[in-house]
C-alpha cells in the first residue's frame, strides 16, 4: 500500500497526526530489514541483490505514476542534486553497508546504525543550513544513545574483534553517513518535487547504477543474475522490494520534507525496539529488566524530538 493511500483513509486525522501514522509504519518496516538484508546477501552477492531490488523498485513507481498521469517532470536545475542523491542514498549506501554486514552481526550492525544516524542528520541539517541547532533536539539524541546502549550494548559489543568485524562496522558507518547526507541534501528538492517522483527517479537511477556496476566487477553477480537464489532469498528480497523500497522509502522523504532530516530520522530509536519485540515474539526471548530500561528511553528520546515542530533554517 502506498503512502497517500495510507494518507487518504486517514482523512479524519489531522496531518500532523497522519505524519506520526506514517513514522510508525516506517519504524515498522525499518525494524525488520536488516534481517532480511542479511538473509537475502547469505546467498545472493550484496550489490546485485540489492540493484535488482531498487532498479525495480523505480521501474514500477515511474509506471504507476505515468500510468496514473501523475507529473514526471523535475526542473532541469535539480537534475544534478536529485542524482547525486540517489548515488548516496542507494548506489553506495546500500553496496558499502551490504558488504559490511556479511562480516558484522545485524544486532550490532543495527546499533552503528541507530547511533549514528540521528546524529549525522542533526549535523549535516545544522551544517547545511535546513534546521538550526536545539538543546533540546541534542538531549533527546543524547538520551536516545544512552538507551541504545543500555539495549544492546552489552550484546553487541561481546566478542567484538572477530576476524573482519572491524572493517564491516567500518563500512556500516561510511554507508550510513552517505545516506545521512543524501536524506538532506534532498530536502530543498522535496519543497518542489513530489516525494513519490523524488523515491522513483533516486530508486531506478541508483539502483541501476548499482546494477550495472555489480554486473562488471562484483565477484559471482553474473551467475546470480540466473535469479535462481532460493526461497528465503526471494522472500527477503520480496519484503525489502514492497515494504522497503515501495513503502518506507516514500513515506521517509514525506517525513524528511514536512518535517525535516534530523527528527524523522529519530525512528533510528523506535525501529530497534521493534526489532526486539518481534524478537521476542517469534523465538520466545526473554527481557530482562535492563532490555525494557534501554527500550524506554529511545522511546522516550524519539517522543521528545516528536514533540516539537521541525527547526528550519
Amino acid at each position: 500500500m502506498s503512502s497517500a493511500t495510507i494518507t487518504n483513509r486517514a482523512t479524519f486525522l489531522s496531518p500532523e497526526a497522519q505524519r506520526r501514522v506514517l513514522f510508525l509504519v516506517l519504524c515498522l518496516v525499518w525494524g525488520m530489514t536488516w534481517l532480511a538484508m542479511k538473509i537475502g546477501t547469505a546467498t545472493v552477492p550484496p550489490a546485485f541483490f540489492s540493484g535488482v531490488r531498487w532498479t525495480v523498485a523505480g521501474i514500477v513507481l515511474l509506471s504507476w505514476r505515468f500510468g496514473t498521469g501523475a507529473s514526471l517532470r523535475i526542473p532541469p536545475r535539480l537534475w544534478g542534486r536529485v542524482a547525486g542523491v540517489g548515488l548516496l542514498m542507494v548506489t553506495f549506501n546500500a553496496s558499502i553497508q551490504l558488504y559490511g554486514l556479511r562480516h558484522v552481526g545485524s544486532g550490532l550492525a543495527a546499533v552503528l546504525t541507530s547511533g549514528l544516524t540521528p546524529v549525522a542528520l542533526l549535523a549535516f541539517s545544522v551544517m547545511l543550513g535546513e534546521e538550526r541547532f536545539a538543546r533540546r533536539q541534542a538531549l533527546a539524541i543524547g538520551l536516545g544513545l544512552f538507551g541504545l546502549f543500555v539495549l544492546f550494548g552489552p550484546s553487541a559489543l561481546a566478542g567484538a574483534g572477530k576476524s573482519g568485524e572491524l572493517g564491516g562496522a567500518g563500512l556500516i558507518l561510511v554507508g550510513c553517513l552517505s545516506y545521512c547526507g543524501g536524506s538532506v541534501l534532498i530536502r530543498p528538492a522535496l519543497r518542489r518535487v513530489e516525494p513519490q517522483l523524488i523515491a522513483a527517479v533516486t530508486n531506478c537511477f541508483g539502483g541501476f547504477v548499482l546494477l550495472i556496476g555489480a554486473l562488471l566487477f562484483e565477484p559471482g553477480a553474473r551467475a546470480a543474475a540466473a535469479l535462481d537464489w532460493g526461497a528465503a532469498a526471494w522472500g527477503a528480497w520480496l519484503f525489502l522490494l514492497l515494504a522497503g523500497s515501495l513503502g518506507a522509502t516514500v513515506i521517509y522523504f514525506m517525513l524528511v520534507r514536512d518535517w525535516g532530516a534530523s527528527r524523522t530520522g529519530t525512528y533510528a530509536f523506535v525501529s530497534p525496539v521493534i526489532a526486539v519485540l518481534l524478537g521476542t515474539w517469534t523465538y520466545g526471548e526473554r527481557l530482562t529488566a535492563l532490555d525494557v530500561t534501554g527500550m524506554v528511553l529511545m522511546l522516550a528520546a524519539a517522543g521528545a524530538a516528536l514533540r516539537r515542530g521541525p527547526l528550519r533554517s
